[in-house]
């Protein structure tokens, strides 16, 4: 075989396993080098040598002293007869253990910086375990805990992930996805919507419970660009697309305030607030809200609420004007309950419904600042000449 024709099998062997060509020569020298020393009588040590352009093999061996240096250099390349069956054997076998090594980390290092992205692969399978994904090259892993609930994708089925991790392993890489990560709505919403993707618009915060909504914030470095209706489309065009993807799971949009006041109220939405009160080192806001929006301000089981308090990192308590009105005139509002004697100490004890107890001496106190005291009242007796006696007849008295 000319040197050409040795040139352009590496090039294509190359080529079929999808590793450079400098690779592959490498993984040749290392297999000489290892079929060498399980010759008959071989050195200690060899060192191949391999020319890219010739493809000239040769073989340099070397003694090992007593301090571990390597001694004695001569050439020892042998014929191509020499080499013979048992030589020629263990360079098929390495030379496979060494191009599926390479095929290996060629997959690690393609995948290894994908950490973040999204893939789209087809289910392979789906247990109560994890979901297998084919991703064309590799196979992906997708564990219970990245799963959505009561999402029950069947084998064949093309979805959209995010990969979490990348790990080595011997079998290739351990590529682990979700469906569940916060970081798949921005991912999707960059490509659905391109003043994401250029970095006109930023999405600043997101809040999600996964197979039921989502709230995004998003802020615009374009003042001509509203960022709401970049990620909402025409006609909510973007926006469905990202929401077909989940299985039809809720997204809220809203636009980001750098004043957190504002910006807890928008993250309300779609309630209406009144007025929110920021504690002193702003871990903690009041959210006052109108009556009647108080259920839409905490939402179903309290879903509205968590989500707003997650998207904008403060604890939020919401209150009606009502509450709010009788917390700052002192007004109590007292819940049911029963009066129960302590075990210890035998004292009464007021145990309201909401869970709070209350004391004998401290119900008296709160009831004392709601008593009226009649003589206080500005009110004054008629006098009787304003009295007007009506007399019934008989029988009605």
């Amino acid at each position: 075989m000319s040197n050409a024709d040795k040139r352009e099998a590496i090039r294509h062997l190359a080529n079929e396993k999808n590793i450079s060509e400098e690779t592959l020569l490498q993984v040749i020298v290392e297999a000489l080098a290892t079929a060498y020393k399980r010759r008959p009588g071989s050195a200690e040590e060899v060192e191949v040598g391999l020319d890219p352009d010739t493809i000239e093999i040769s073989f340099m061996a070397y003694d090992i002293d007593e301090d571990g240096n390597w001694v004695n250099p001569r050439d020892d390349t042998p014929d191509a007869g020499e080499l013979g069956r048992i030589m020629a054997q263990t360079f098929r076998q390495v030379m496979g253990q060494r191009i599926r090594e390479a095929e290996r980390d060629k997959k690690f290092e393609e995948y290894a910086n994908r950490e973040g992205d999204v893939v789209t692969g087809i289910i392979q399978q789906n247990d109560n375990r994890y979901a297998l994904l084919d991703l064309g090259k590799v196979e992906a892993l997708m564990p219970q805990s990245e799963q959505v609930p009561f999402e029950r994708a069947t084998a064949g089925t093309r979805v959209k992930a995010y990969i979490v991790e990348v790990r080595r392993s011997d079998k290739g890489p351990q590529i682990v996805v979700s469906r569940t990560h916060p970081g798949l709505i921005k991912r999707l919403f960059e490509l659905e919507v391109p003043e994401i993707a250029d970095g006109v618009v930023e999405i600043k915060a997101c809040a999600r419970e996964p197979g039921h909504r989502t709230k995004i914030a998003v802020h615009s470095n374009d003042s001509n660009v509203d960022p709401v209706g970049a990620c909402v489309g025409a006609r909510g065009g973007r926006v469905r697309m990202v929401v077909n993807e989940l299985n039809q799971e809720k997204i809220d949009i809203i636009p980001f305030s750098d004043d957190l006041a504002d910006f807890i109220a928008k993250a309300l939405s779609p309630a209406k607030v009144t007025q929110v009160l920021l504690s002193d080192d702003r871990s903690q806001a009041d959210v006052i809200v109108p009556d009647f929006q108080l259920p839409l301000a905490i939402g179903k089981e309290g879903q509205n609420a968590r989500l707003a308090a997650r998207l904008v990192g403060v604890r939020i308590d919401i209150k009606s004007e009502t509450q709010h009105y009788n917390e700052v005139n002192g007004i109590i509002e007292y819940a049911e309950g029963e009066w129960v004697a302590n075990a210890e100490t035998g004292a009464q004890e007021f145990h309201a419904g909401d869970g709070s107890i209350m004391s004998l001496e401290e119900w008296e106190k709160a009831t004392a600042l709601d008593a009226l005291d009649v003589d206080a009242l500005d009110v004054d007796a008629p006098d009787a000449d304003d009295v007007e006696v009506v007399t019934l007849p008989e029988g009605e008295a």
